[in-house]
């Protein structure tokens, strides 16, 4: 993984963790999600007027990537309906580094050297570490629904990353595969909405456009550069890398919801950023 694509995808990190906090912050989610899914596909419609179509093999994927995703948004929404932003995304984004080494390895035979391979677990770790640390529901027990929602959400996040990374290798531009997913997944979420609510959506939308249209530009932004980092470097280590977002998370959660990060967290951080170092080592 070269220095210009390790950057790009920290970028996207600090972008993806962003998005999420402005999600979290409606606390009608299905507005939230609406508005990005909305914008992100109007986005996705303009863009994908002045380039080539994606390339016949990638279709498959792009179907298959937009029907995760909407699995992704829903679980996504349950879980910080159910838990606190600081918890909830890291235990979703941190679940899905080392499923997607092992998919990885399973169905696109990408082989890792022993360093990136030991990156991938230490990330992990501190990952789940920064995840698991003051998950407590009443009684000091830990509120399984939330828990389970979350770590479903990783489950359907590795599931994309992998069936992207795939896809957009085939399609020919990276560009155009990423305009068409937009669109695709973009309008499922506001399709249903504007099934269930009819005329009482726009009031419900109107308060909360311009932070839509924001989160849906960062969106996109933020995975279209993790699509061109993995046309440039293998899924494991690109997903790995991209989940020092949980790190981005938890400090949002703590400086804007008023969430606790402790010394139990920072040092997991520090696992998680010996990790990434020995995830940039090729031999």
């Amino acid at each position: 993984m070269s220095v210009a694509v390790a950057a790009a995808v920290l970028i996207a990190a600090i972008t993806h963790a962003s998005w999420n906090a402005m999600a979290h912050a409606i606390k009608d989610q299905v507005v939230a999600f609406t508005l990005i899914g909305g914008c992100a596909a109007a986005i996705g419609a303009v863009t994908a007027c002045f380039l080539p179509l994606p390339h016949a093999a990638a279709w498959p994927y792009l179907v298959a990537s937009a029907l995760l995703h909407l699995g992704y948004q829903l679980l996504l929404m349950r879980s910080f309906s159910l838990g606190d932003f600081g918890q909830m995304y890291p235990i979703a984004r941190g679940t899905a580094p080392l499923v997607v080494t092992v998919l990885a390895a399973l169905l696109v035979d990408e082989e890792l050297t022993p360093w990136q391979l030991t990156g991938v677990a230490v990330a992990s770790a501190g990952l789940v570490g920064v995840a698991l640390w003051g998950l407590r529901g009443a009684g000091g027990r830990p509120h399984w629904p939330a828990l389970l929602a979350a770590l479903a959400t990783g489950l359907s996040i590795a599931a994309y990353t992998v069936v992207d990374g795939v896809g957009v290798r085939a399609s020919g531009s990276s560009v155009a595969y990423i305009a068409w997913l937009m669109v695709l997944q973009g309008v499922l979420i506001p399709a249903w909405a504007v099934r269930r609510f009819g005329g009482s959506l726009l009031p419900r939308l109107r308060p909360y456009a311009v932070r839509g249209l924001l989160g849906a530009v960062l969106s996109l932004f933020a995975y279209g550069l993790v699509l061109w980092a993995q046309t440039r470097a293998p899924l494991a280590p690109v997903a790995a890398l991209r989940e020092s977002s949980i790190i981005v998370g938890a400090a949002i959660g703590a400086l804007f919801f008023k969430e606790r990060f402790g010394g139990p967290r920072i040092a997991a951080a520090g696992l998680m950023v010996v990790g990434i170092g020995l995830m940039l080592q090729t031999g």
